[in-house]
């Protein structure tokens, strides 16, 4: 098969996912390529993609419609990989091969940055979009056409960021308007949103999975089952993803898919973090097997979030897939990682929620009024994981200092103050567990 992806990034995501879905793609014989992987930055070696040929199994295991699932595939849609820190000629080159046609990244979040410290002459430049930028030249160079690209960094609108730090590398070498224009008019930036949870390399399990295949596969890979992508475009006649039975969305506008994730699996995890912690639970599974924190979340979910975006077909779904994939035994998902600077997320997350329910219904919700009273309850007598000055206000503050600080949620909470101290008081009073149980 010919050559026609080139991947920025070569870690466990994207071999659980887009890797995964153009192997599946070939198999079906709805697509006739393979994908070369590109090294972003100099840490490491690809040793292992080398004496493997680039091939590697894939197990993915989750829950679906409440049964264990088990899928394990042999990926074989990698031709190479390379380094343009060790053949920039090489790396180069690759634009010179017309049959390329689409470009899929993940440089994690910081990697769409534009560093003005970077050279045309390095060899090569630090930065992902100034490599990129460097690659398109010689495409436009080569008077070939541009590429369809889809980044998948977890950042807003990845797809015109990427646009922008590219156009700025082009403004600061002085490429010229022609070039430019070829990067505006013949280039698709996309905006994406991915979603997929993919755990990586299994040491805990390794000798009896790779007693299954037959062998040691140094590469080999684990995720859930559940996936999405969301692209603000369409492309499916030339990458056939609907067709081939993928979770994948074509669309003009990303914001809504990114709204219910943000609202509906982010806003449940956070939700319920705070209250779990201090119920001495460690894991989202372990929240989803006891009965209080579980109805709790379902309430969360349900009652109160899903009523303010949208009790559809569509956000139903999506919410019954959100606790198959909090049950899957195969994640453990440690609840001190979600309650990483807690108070932010909930701002972005779970207040919306709240203040869009008082605005439609009248009343503010109480199962998420709870998990803000547990949240103060939890930076003022656990062990949070924030700013040093974020963790020190809500240690110090009074419930109504924290609750007025438009500096913290974006907006003055005051109004909450009754019903949030009455919930602190419960929880100091009975415990995490009464004070749920006085609720639900």
């Amino acid at each position: 098969m010919k050559e026609t992806i080139i991947q920025f990034g070569e870690g466990n995501f994207l071999r659980g996912f887009v890797d995964y879905f153009i192997h599946k793609l070939n198999e079906q014989n709805l697509y006739d390529g393979r994908i070369v992987i590109v090294k972003p930055t100099d840490r490491g070696n690809y040793d292992k993609f080398i004496e493997q040929r680039c091939e590697y199994n894939l197990y993915l295991r989750g829950i679906e419609k409440e049964k264990e699932v088990c899928e394990h595939t042999k990926i074989t849609s990698v031709s190479r990989i390379l380094s343009p820190y060790e053949n920039f000629n090489e790396y180069l080159a690759l634009a010179e091969n017309p049959d390329f046609r689409f470009i899929i990244s993940n440089t994690t979040e910081a990697g769409i940055v534009f560093d003005e410290s970077c050279k045309m002459t390095d060899t090569p430049p630090s930065s992902f979009p100034a490599k990129l930028t460097l690659l398109l030249n010689r495409r436009f160079e080569n008077n070939l056409s541009g590429f369809v690209l889809l980044p998948c960094e977890l950042i807003d609108n990845n797809g015109d960021e990427l646009k922008n730090c590219v156009i700025k590398y082009a403004e600061l070498w002085g490429l010229g308007e022609d070039f430019i224009k070829w990067i505006d008019t013949e280039n698709t930036f996309c905006n994406t949103l991915v979603d997929r949870i993919v755990t990586g390399f299994p040491k805990d399990e390794i000798a009896s999975l790779w007693n299954e295949i037959g062998y040691e596969d140094k590469l080999l890979n684990t995720a859930e089952i559940y996936h999405l992508w969301v692209i603000d475009n369409d492309f499916e006649a030339e990458l056939p993803l609907v067709d081939g039975g993928f979770n994948v969305i074509w669309t003009d506008d990303v914001t809504p898919y990114k709204k219910r994730k943000v609202r509906l699996l982010n806003g449940a995890h956070t939700s319920m973090v705070c209250s779990a912690l201090l119920e001495g639970i460690e894991t989202v599974g372990e929240c989803m097997e006891d009965e209080e924190i579980f109805d709790f979340i379902h309430k969360c979910i349900y009652d109160e979030i899903l009523p303010v975006l949208g009790d559809n077909d569509e956000n139903r779904k999506f919410a019954i897939d959100i606790l198959d994939r909090f049950r899957n035994p195969y994640i453990r998902h440690q609840l001190r990682a979600i309650v990483l600077n807690c108070v932010s997320k909930f701002a972005v997350r779970v207040l919306p929620s709240i203040i869009e329910h008082k605005d439609k219904f009248g009343e503010y919700p109480p199962h998420l009024i709870f998990s803000l009273s547990a949240l103060i309850y939890f930076y003022k007598n656990d062990t949070p994981n924030d700013s040093e000055d974020t963790e020190e206000f809500m240690k110090n503050a009074t419930i109504n200092e924290i609750l007025e600080s438009a500096e913290l949620w974006g907006a003055d909470l005051s109004e909450l103050k009754n019903i949030v101290a009455e919930n602190y008081n419960s929880i100091s009073e009975k415990g995490i567990r009464e004070a749920l149980n006085c609720i639900l």
